[in-house]
């Protein structure tokens, strides 16, 4: 069983940057998916990207494509997400979440097994 820890929220102005990294312990990423999942206040939560492991493929939400980037170290067993362009919307509790066995048409679902505890963004106009 993996236990996911997150790092790297804070607060920035729109059109700033972060990045968030995911790390895994007691155990490894291999044959995971690893995605981020975002929670705004008072809204539910919502996929923003995803990594396959094996073999790096990404995936991404439709309003961060061109703006967020995910990465992973594999020496590192870490998984990065870089957001640049921020805007005020994308002000929330980030979730690191991984599964195994995912198929594609399953990336964008939330229900990953594995979460970590969070992290806060927030982004001010």
């Amino acid at each position: 069983q993996v236990q996911l820890v997150e790092s790297g929220g804070g607060s920035v102005q729109a059109g700033g940057s972060l990045r968030l990294s995911c790390s895994a312990s007691g155990g490894t990423f291999r044959n995971y998916v690893v995605g981020w999942i975002r929670q705004a206040p008072g809204k539910e939560r919502e996929f923003v990207a995803a990594i396959r492991w094996n073999g790096g493929h990404t995936y991404f939400e439709d309003s961060v494509k061109g703006r967020f980037t995910i990465s992973r170290d594999i020496a590192k067993n870490t998984v990065y997400l870089e957001m640049n362009g921020l805007k005020p919307e994308d002000t929330a509790i980030y979730y690191c979440a991984a599964d195994r066995g995912r198929i594609v048409s399953e990336i964008r679902n939330i229900d990953y097994r594995y979460w970590g505890r969070g992290t806060q963004v927030t982004v001010s106009s």
